[in-house]
């Protein structure tokens, strides 16, 4: 009786989860599907307040420019420093201390990393509101996410092939670049493709380092832009259009999920 009632218990959770999770997606399909048109994907705001009417084209270009920057930055770095994590430190307290570390930054909260980046970025290296700042902000945040997914991928792979290649005389740095990474590149790309999700959803780092209320223009490396998230912020928060907001809503989500199922299927596939 105990078993079938956890089993009872344990099935409508999951179905509790799905249905919410459904709802949610549905709910705001629905209400973005209705003002989704070609000229709200290509074009820029309008309207008075700006953002009223007309696209959101720059804050999509602007979300995909911050994302892509964070990818690349906390790629290099996250990859870099998994490997000598796993390959070449000796020093089990250095280890530690490196995990506490990671497992520390990946707790704060994003609003105090958007913080950080407008005082250090901003106002101490004196570098303008920009998507590179923005950028920069957000590989702090997922940096953490990728080190730790990266080191598990590191980890699993079969020790054996490590040593047999080292009998043969290999370096280790050799072995990682030829015979590691190529082998497990898929996982490595879904995990970078997922962290870049991540951080195209935040608002908090790129309203504080680069995100600006209305631009038409696409914006370069050095200067402010528009994001999907600051600007559904502003939408809702200011009351200005909640139709425009749904619809920003749908295309944010839309590009999240896109991301999600790239990364299931380049995780899975061999």
């Amino acid at each position: 009786m105990r078993r079938a009632v956890t089993v009872l218990f344990v099935y409508l959770s999951g179905l509790l989860v799905c249905a919410t999770v459904i709802f949610v997606f549905l709910y705001i399909f629905v209400k973005g599907a209705q003002v989704i048109s070609w000229k709200f994907i290509s074009t820029g705001p309008e309207g008075i307040p700006p953002g009223t009417a007309g696209g959101i084209f720059p804050a999509i270009v602007g979300s995909l420019m911050s994302g892509a920057v964070a990818a690349v930055i906390s790629s290099i770095t996250a990859v870099a420093t998994t490997i000598w994590l796993t390959f070449f430190c000796r020093n089990h307290v250095l280890y530690r201390f490196c995990r506490f570390c990671t497992e520390c930054v990946s707790g704060i909260p994003s609003i105090l990393l958007g913080l950080f980046g407008y005082s250090f970025f901003l106002m101490h290296l004196a570098i303008p509101k920009s998507v590179l700042t923005a950028g920069m902000t957000l590989a702090i945040m997922i940096m953490p996410f990728i080190a730790v997914r990266t080191e598990k991928i590191f980890r699993e792979y079969p020790r054996e092939q490590i040593d047999a290649a080292r009998s043969l005389g290999l370096s280790t740095l050799y072995i990682i670049l030829t015979l590691v990474i190529p082998q497990r590149l898929r996982e490595l790309t879904s995990t970078v493709a997922l962290s870049t999700a991540y951080a195209m959803g935040a608002a908090a780092p790129v309203m504080f380092t680069g995100a600006v209320l209305y631009t038409r223009k696409l914006p370069d490396l050095t200067e402010p832009f528009m994001a999907l998230p600051y600007h559904l912020y502003i939408l809702v928060s200011q009351g200005y259009s909640l139709s425009m907001a749904y619809g920003t809503a749908f295309i944010l989500l839309v590009l999240l999920l896109g991301i999600n199922l790239f990364c299931r299927y380049a995780g899975k596939k061999r």
